[in-house]
């Protein structure tokens, strides 16, 4: 039974180094009729891989950029609400002379830094330049609008900053709502 098995075994593994062996005799030649078919395929294949890639890579960075945008816009529409609330509550206190006006003093200036720290870290490189320096605008009209208030700026000082954050807010809004 062994020696069946050996028997079996070299003789197929001298059908295998046979087979390996034999060499095809002929020249290789073109089909030179084929050839500007297969350039065309071999061309439209490497300019379809190229487009699917260049869609693949636009879509990335769109999806990028949109969550920048929403990062940034979220984060300007909900903490300007609290700063907005927090001045009214300081003017309304000042022009009532109010006895508790430094009461709302402290909390307007530290909406005011607060919303211009959550809207500066998140500015990021995906955002459009002009989106960007809106969103910038509003911090530094925060900040200014802020010193002025802590530091009792003059009437004519505190209303040009709150003319300037007003102006910064409708222009940044604008443009978060554009990019949307």
């Amino acid at each position: 039974m062994g020696r069946r098995q050996l028997v079996g075994s070299l003789a197929g593994l001298a059908m295998i180094v046979v087979g390996c062996n034999s060499a095809t005799q002929g020249s290789a030649t073109i089909d030179r009729a084929d050839a500007p078919v297969y350039r065309a395929s071999v061309s439209a294949s490497a300019e379809e891989s190229a487009a699917s890639s260049s869609t693949r890579e636009s879509e990335r960075q769109a999806s990028v950029s949109n969550k920048a945008v929403h990062t940034s816009c979220e984060a300007l529409s909900s903490s300007s609400v609290d700063a907005i609330d927090a001045v009214n509550k300081y003017v309304d206190a000042y022009n009532n002379n109010a006895q508790n006006i430094g009461a709302t003093a402290g909390p307007a200036t530290d909406a005011l830094n607060h919303t211009a720290d959550l809207v500066a870290g998140s500015l990021s490189d995906p955002l459009s330049p002009e989106l960007a320096g809106a969103l910038n605008g509003w911090v530094d009209a925060a900040r200014a609008l802020a010193g002025a208030i802590s530091g009792n700026a003059s009437m004519d000082d505190f209303n040009a900053a709150i003319g300037k954050l007003n102006d910064s807010k409708t222009v940044a809004l604008n443009l978060c709502d554009a990019a949307y």
